[in-house]
């Protein structure tokens, strides 16, 4: 488990306690910590919360949603002092304009964050939440944290944990997901009986967006998929397992699947399990490539170099675009004769100033390839027509690429 265990300190009923603390993304426990229940307002858990003031809750846990509901609305409240016009800026260029504006909103959406996680909800030793009407959540924390008995105590005296209430909201909702699945139409009819489901884990990137899968499962093969020989394929950054459970119901018999996230591995291997094809696919935790080579090698790498703030942005984010650079840098080296490798990537990092299509046709040259061809999609998420995205001007001019490389 990646979660972070270090520990959270306060003062009630004139006693120092203290607890483990739980936190995905690896955030230190607030400093200051104040028992909150249902008689603080919401005007002044905001001012708290602004302030970095941890509130653990003590009150209803269903009017705990509620405060942080209207803490949320105080924070997408424009104040009327940024109303006013704002001062002339110095005049940039479309991809310097589009960059300040990405930077922008990421700043924004990690100061809401900080804000919203200064409500704090305790958990009992099993995972039990002593707080009046709190859901049963046990389940969906020992799939997050570990069972219970099995977690790591800090130390002996600390039996009881807190996380934040928006911490326990993305283990419940991560539940859901992991029990009821996503309907793959690559894998088989979506509405039918078949065994079509991908189930993700905790921490391990949902597949909702379809049309890299989509462009995986319409591509022809290379020609040596017809030859009789032993067709081997990689899928590097495997995630839930699902480009690899495509490449196998495509009658791929050897796959190699790796991820450099256990928890991937994990997920990879019950959802390859349970789609009946894990006797087709080897599982291997490194990163990037396995060894040996392949006539077919897949990566869907994250597609905005940008710093992720938790693990799970990982499949979203990558920090000056390392994973990205190493597939087109290594892929040359690892591809077996007349083989192919199938990046998928999305246009959206040149839409919001963060990359130039030069850039990206350098780093092919420089790694010893040439583009044989590129077939194009576009999104269809719900966001590429949402007018209101702060990012709307990128989202609705991207483009999904499947871009077939081979050695030069």
């Amino acid at each position: 488990m990646t979660t972070t265990l270090s520990s959270i300190h306060w003062i009630e009923k004139d006693k120092d306690c203290s607890a483990i603390w739980r936190s995905e993304r690896g955030a230190p426990p607030p400093k200051r910590v104040v028992i909150a229940d249902d008689t603080l307002s919401a005007d002044s858990a905001y001012r708290l919360a602004c302030a970095g003031t941890g509130l653990l809750w003590r009150g209803d846990f269903q009017n705990a949603k509620l405060l942080l509901a209207a803490m949320a609305r105080r924070i997408d409240k424009t104040p009327d002092r940024k109303k006013r016009k704002a001062p002339k800026e110095e005049i940039v260029d479309a991809n310097e304009a589009a960059a300040k504006g990405f930077h922008l909103h990421r700043q924004a959406q990690a100061q809401r964050a900080r804000v919203l996680s200064c409500v704090l909800i305790p958990f009992d030793a099993d995972y039990g939440i002593p707080l009046r009407r709190a859901p049963d959540a046990k389940l969906a924390c020992a799939e997050a944290w570990g069972e219970p008995e099995a977690s790591g105590a800090l130390n002996a005296a600390a039996l009881t944990s807190v996380a934040t209430l928006r911490e326990l909201m993305g283990v419940t909702s991560s539940h859901e997901w992991r029990k009821k699945g996503i309907e793959i139409g690559a894998l088989g009819k979506v509405g039918s009986t078949a065994n079509n489901r991908i189930h993700p884990h905790y921490g391990v990137f949902s597949p909702v967006r379809g049309e890299y899968i989509t462009l995986v499962n319409r591509a022809e093969f290379p020609p040596t998929f017809f030859e009789r020989v032993k067709f081997v394929a990689f899928d590097i950054g495997t995630g839930t397992g699902v480009l690899a459970a495509v490449l196998a119901r495509r009658e791929v018999t050897h796959v190699v699947a790796t991820d450099s996230d256990p928890r991937a591995i994990a997920c990879a291997r019950e959802n390859l399990t349970k789609l009946g094809v894990i006797e087709h696919v080897k599982l291997v935790q490194t990163d990037l490539f396995p060894e040996g080579k392949a006539s077919l090698i897949v990566c869907n790498p994250p597609w905005l170099p940008a710093r992720p703030s938790s693990p799970i942005e990982r499949a979203v984010y990558d920090e000056g675009g390392k994973m990205l650079a190493g597939f087109i840098a290594g892929l040359a080296a690892h591809l077996a004769p007349n083989g192919e490798g199938w990046l998928l990537l999305s246009d959206i990092a040149e839409h919001l100033g963060l990359r130039k299509r030069d850039e990206l046709l350098a780093m092919f040259t420089a790694g010893g390839l040439k583009v044989l061809n590129r077939t194009d999609v576009r999104p269809e998420h719900p966001k590429a027509e949402d007018s209101s995205d702060p990012l709307y001007a990128a989202r609705s001019k991207e483009v999904t690429s499947l871009w077939r490389l081979v050695a030069a």
